[in-house]
């Protein structure tokens, strides 16, 4: 079994990234957590967090964080992978009350597999045009 890690090269790091996974417009949601995501032409998933401070203070941010990011390691190799290569995604949150980890897993899962339906279904539209 390979090791759950989550090495730098799965993480984004740079605005630029950040700012072209939101310009893609392809947002899903799961109650108060937001999905946006962009085919990277990559092999594995790469995580960026962007979240508020209308989350909670800094305890409550950091504890959503790190169990968005466990969820990740641990889930990833779930995510769909395409031509196109898998996904980098980009997860925001509102003010919520705290979820446990298999309930923040089952949403990034949900969310990944859906945004993944609605990049296939834009991309056979634009086969037809």
């Amino acid at each position: 079994m390979p090791k759950a890690t989550f090495p730098r090269r799965q993480r984004l790091t740079h605005a630029l990234e950040f700012q072209a996974v939101f310009g893609a417009r392809m947002r899903k949601s799961s109650g108060p957590v937001a999905l946006f995501a962009k085919p990277n032409g990559l092999a594995f998933p790469r995580l960026g967090l962007s979240v508020s401070r209308a989350v909670g203070g800094a305890v409550v941010r950091n504890r959503f964080k790190r169990l968005i990011r466990e969820a990740f390691r641990l889930h990833w190799r779930e995510f769909p992978v395409r031509e196109q290569g898998a996904y980098d995604v980009v997860i925001s949150a509102k003010a919520h009350k705290g979820r446990t980890l298999d309930e923040y897993a089952a949403m990034l899962l949900d969310m990944i597999e859906a945004a993944d339906r609605d990049y296939l279904r834009r991309e056979g539209r634009k086969g037809e045009a």
